[in-house]
């Protein structure tokens, strides 16, 4: 028997970095963090302590604060250079993957104008990009999670099987809430980033409101096919959609009725639905999924 060193791969995790551009007195904020991973030949470091091909995390830190002093752009493009500057450093590595969570702000409206240098962080949703630098191969990912969208009618659940732990009853007519994380491969690397998150964003909205729905699996599905038919620069996209349930809330303790007005939400359990949507004519690209926690 012999034992042998598997994959791996070694980075610095959430570096989080605020950047401001002051070239005008309309200041622009991009909050940031960072995660960078290498790949290639670090055997040596594992199995005999030798730090020889080790770059170190530290300096993988000093170079998202140093590439920010640049400017930062879009999570994509910061990514893309992040990527490629880390994995062209020495010739023992041969790929680098940057994760990138960017963090939206709002200006604060004073007198009805927006402030030119104060801001405001709205929800939760963040949007995120993920690059991957696999030697000659470049693949982009970009995404968003914490999506939360409810919708209070036109959707139903039934005509599913039923056995002696089946409890839940058919419904024409229900309440249906969920927080997407969604991510899609890009077929490019040279693509107008905003406009194109812009374009999926919308469309995964548009799709979920006007989309009647039979159940969120078809729901998700429908949400995919209306990206990869709308926007032809996305490959695939992968979902991940937590089914947050309202149920009707009994009143007649109270000697009350309940016309379909007053719920209770649970925040769990849940259902939770996950599916990837793909093109057929487009390569599989697993290499830049490789890293991704859970589903997407």
């Amino acid at each position: 028997m012999a034992i042998v060193l598997g994959p791996n791969q070694y980075g610095k995790a959430e570096v989080r970095v605020v950047a401001v551009d002051r070239s005008s007195p309309r200041h622009e904020l991009v909050d940031l963090n960072v995660s960078s991973s290498l790949r290639g030949d670090f055997a040596a470091a594992h199995t005999a302590g030798d730090n020889a091909h080790v770059l170190t995390t530290d300096a993988q830190k000093n170079t998202v604060f140093a590439f920010a002093r640049d400017g930062v752009g879009t999570p994509e493009a910061f990514g893309l250079r992040l990527a490629r500057h880390l994995a062209g450093s020495y010739d023992w590595i041969t790929g680098a993957r940057v994760a990138v969570e960017s963090y939206g702000w709002e200006r604060i409206a004073v007198g009805g104008q927006p402030h030119e240098h104060a801001f405001r962080r709205p929800g939760g949703e963040v949007r995120t990009a993920v690059v991957t630098v696999d030697g000659d191969d470049v693949h982009v990912l970009a995404g968003l999670s914490d999506l939360v969208v409810l919708k209070t009618t036109g959707s139903e659940f039934r005509g599913f099987p039923r056995d002696r732990y089946t409890t839940l009853t058919e419904t024409r007519d229900r309440i249906l809430a969920t927080a997407v994380t969604a991510r899609w491969r890009y077929t490019g690397t040279d693509l107008d980033w905003h406009a194109c998150f812009d374009r999926v964003r919308t469309t995964l909205l548009q799709t979920f409101a006007a989309t009647h729905s039979l159940a969120l699996q078809q729901t998700l599905y429908a949400m995919g096919e209306a990206v990869l038919e709308g926007v032809p620069d996305v490959a695939e996209v992968r979902m991940s959609m937590p089914n947050r349930h309202h149920f009707l809330q009994d009143l007649s303790a109270f000697g009350l009725d309940n016309p379909d007005v007053v719920y209770h939400a649970d925040d769990r359990p849940y259902g939770l639905i996950e599916g990837a949507v793909l093109r057929d004519d487009v390569p599989p690209a697993e290499v830049a999924w490789l890293g991704t926690p859970g589903f997407c």
